[in-house]
């Protein structure tokens, strides 16, 4: 794991393209303790060890189905669909070990970051290993790695000198091929040694949504009760014409038995 310094800094932010519905602002000076955070979220390798010694059973193979990006999904198609957005399909069969649905596998993808996983599986798996879910101001406090209001984990510019730096959507969305999740490793980590904060699949905190503010606060841990949890970071799905929210400030939110082809987890730890 990697040993954040904790301290105050700049949560939030105020970009002109913004989502102020999301609760992105204002800008407010956080105090965080010191702790500890993985530099990678969980992978299908890491996952299948916890299975393996536990016999867990995760909420989408229990349930039998989850929700795959369209493009990916072949057989086992249902009518479950998502208001407003069609690119989605719900899937019978998907799960972590057949994230497009039967006849898929992770045979390749050890070392892409786990999929289909509830915040409840999430919260089961960092139990087993010691840990916990970050809280979302632990997250971005990590996720910026040490600097200060910059819009990505590694400055303002998305591709500088024309490099990409994170695994989101490339072409028209959602037509344009799409090559899914990535390493966990893929692109440079940022100041802190924490790869794909932006991008690749969202992310699990320990937070209840809200969208509500104080001036400043120590180490927050969101509202005390909810019926979502939130999720940072965005995926390979997000493109800058319908869901720029692999910005740092960006958050969104699901139910904690909810689980997609895009969504996973790292863990964090006080030490």
């Amino acid at each position: 794991m990697v040993r954040i310094p904790g301290g105050t800094f700049l949560m939030g932010g105020d970009d002109p393209d913004g989502r102020p519905e999301d609760g992105e602002g204002p800008v407010r000076e956080v105090r965080v303790d010191p702790f500890w955070i993985d530099p990678t979220c969980v992978t299908n390798a890491q996952f299948a060890t916890f299975v393996k010694e536990t016999g867990y059973v995760t909420e989408a193979e229990r349930i039998g189905w989850s929700f795959v990006f369209r493009q990916f999904a072949t057989t086992g198609v249902m009518e479950a669909t998502v208001p407003g957005a069609p690119w989605w399909a719900g899937v019978e069969g998907a799960a972590w070990r057949s994230p497009e649905g039967p006849g898929s596998t992770i045979g390749d993808r050890q070392n892409h970051p786990v999929v289909h996983v509830s915040w409840n599986d999430a919260t089961a798996y960092a139990a087993w290993a010691g840990k916990r879910l970050p809280t979302e101001a632990e997250w971005e406090m990590a996720a910026r790695g040490g600097l200060e209001r910059a819009r990505y984990p590694w400055g303002d510019e998305l591709a500088p000198k024309g490099r990409q730096r994170c695994n989101i959507w490339q072409g028209r969305f959602p037509t344009a091929p799409s090559k899914g999740t990535m390493p966990v490793k893929s692109f440079q980590p940022n100041g802190y040694g924490l790869y794909n904060v932006s991008g690749n699949v969202w992310e699990w905190t320990a937070d209840w949504w809200g969208v509500e503010w104080e001036p400043s606060a120590d180490n927050p841990a969101g509202p005390a009760e909810g019926a979502a949890k939130v999720i940072r970071g965005g995926s390979y799905l997000c493109h800058d014409s319908y869901c720029n929210r692999y910005r740092v400030a960006a958050r969104t939110n699901n139910t904690p038995d909810s689980s997609t082809g895009h969504t996973g987890f790292r863990c964090a730890a006080l030490r």
